[in-house]
């Protein structure tokens, strides 16, 4: 079956966050036989920070960030028995979908996928004619990064004929224990890009943190924090390329989470971090979010902390030696219930009886 995916980037990482999430499940989409074309707009600096070129398990086209060459690319959907429009591309999100529904076979399964659904539901709410609202009657199905019951039925209270989430997950191949590099020495380390809806939290959760422990060392990666203050413990290193993200997890004592506000709220939504820290081995601290138990054991393969104090009373605490074994557990963990391979099963059985039930009814 062939795929046609509209994405904002497979072979870019760059202001990217869903990056991890489209390569894992389309690689593992691809190896159950899925014919995957992946089509993404050249913005954003994106194909000038290229961190792995088209692999050759998907098809990539990329597209010059005009509406002739949108439309063009969004024409390519016709031949595709499964066309799927995910949130956030990044260039004319609306016109892009309604293009690629309207090109899209009427015997094509038809999906919206949301990388930050509760972004995008409230914008829904806000504005009872946004385009995605009024395209809901053509999609036949919604999958969301994550969000579980509250996200399902926010979607289906807004006219989603279905809503399933797909969480994120591991790929082995790329995340993964290496040795430590000293570059990335640290008590804790917290890697993330500064966004708006993530800067306050940061604030509490690891930059107080830090100022509390003028003995402890932390590191802090990620694209814009240049001019943000931080105590002088405190080693901000900017963008960490990929290549470099299974170093940054194993080589700190502990590596620490932090969700955007809107995920932390909404609950159920583990970030693409979660994972990829827990198949480095690393000790993970999270901050606290409703559902943390469905993905990994709290006190055992996770620490959780509801505050900044907590963080800090947990790296005052933890050896090298604790961290290590909940590192260890939380390998384990992830490799036995939570890698793409699960996430891809769980999708191609939904592709195969949709697509199924679409072809008894037609008889």
């Amino acid at each position: 079956m062939k795929i046609a995916f509209y994405g904002s980037s497979l072979v870019s990482a760059y202001w990217n966050g869903a990056a991890t999430y489209y390569r894992g499940l389309l690689r593992s989409l691809a190896e159950k036989g899925y014919e995957i074309t992946f089509y993404e707009p050249d913005v954003y600096d994106r194909q000038k920070y290229r961190d792995m070129e088209p692999p050759d398990w998907c098809k990539v086209v990329v597209y010059e960030g005009t509406i002739d060459a949108l439309k063009a690319a969004a024409r390519q959907a016709a031949e595709a028995d499964i066309v799927v429009k995910a949130s956030g591309v990044g260039f004319q999100d609306d016109l892009l979908l309604e293009e690629v529904l309207g090109n899209a076979s009427p015997k094509a399964l038809k999906i919206f996928w949301d990388v930050d659904a509760p972004a995008t539901l409230a914008e829904l709410k806000a504005d009872p004619d946004h385009p995605l609202r009024q395209a809901l009657f053509k999609i036949d199905l919604v999958l969301t990064y994550g969000g579980g019951d509250p996200v399902v039925n926010a979607y289906r209270s807004v006219g989603a004929a279905e809503c399933v989430p797909i969480y994120n997950a591991l790929d082995p191949q790329t995340h993964h224990p290496v040795p430590e590099d000293s570059r990335f020495a640290a008590d804790l380390g917290f890697l993330g890009n500064r966004l708006p809806d993530r800067e306050a939290r940061v604030e509490y959760f690891f930059l107080d943190p830090a100022s509390r422990l003028p003995g402890r060392t932390f590191l802090l990666g990620g694209s814009g924090w240049q001019d943000k203050p931080m105590s002088s413990n405190v080693n901000y290193i900017g963008h960490v390329p990929t290549r470099d993200h299974n170093a940054f997890n194993v080589t700190p004592m502990a590596v620490l989470n932090i969700s955007r506000a809107s995920m932390a709220e909404n609950g159920f939504s583990p970030a693409t971090r979660v994972f990829e820290a827990a198949g480095a081995g690393a000790c993970l601290i999270t901050d606290h979010w409703e559902g943390i138990e469905l993905f990994l054991k709290p006190d055992e393969e996770i620490l959780v902390a509801r505050d900044g104090q907590d963080v800090a009373a947990l790296i005052a605490g933890l050896s090298r030696q604790s961290a290590a074994r909940i590192g260890a557990r939380a390998r384990m963990r992830v490799l036995a219930d939570h890698t793409y391979a699960h996430r891809a099963r769980a999708v191609d059985e939904i592709f195969r009886a949709r697509l199924g039930a679409r072809m008894e009814a037609a008889k």
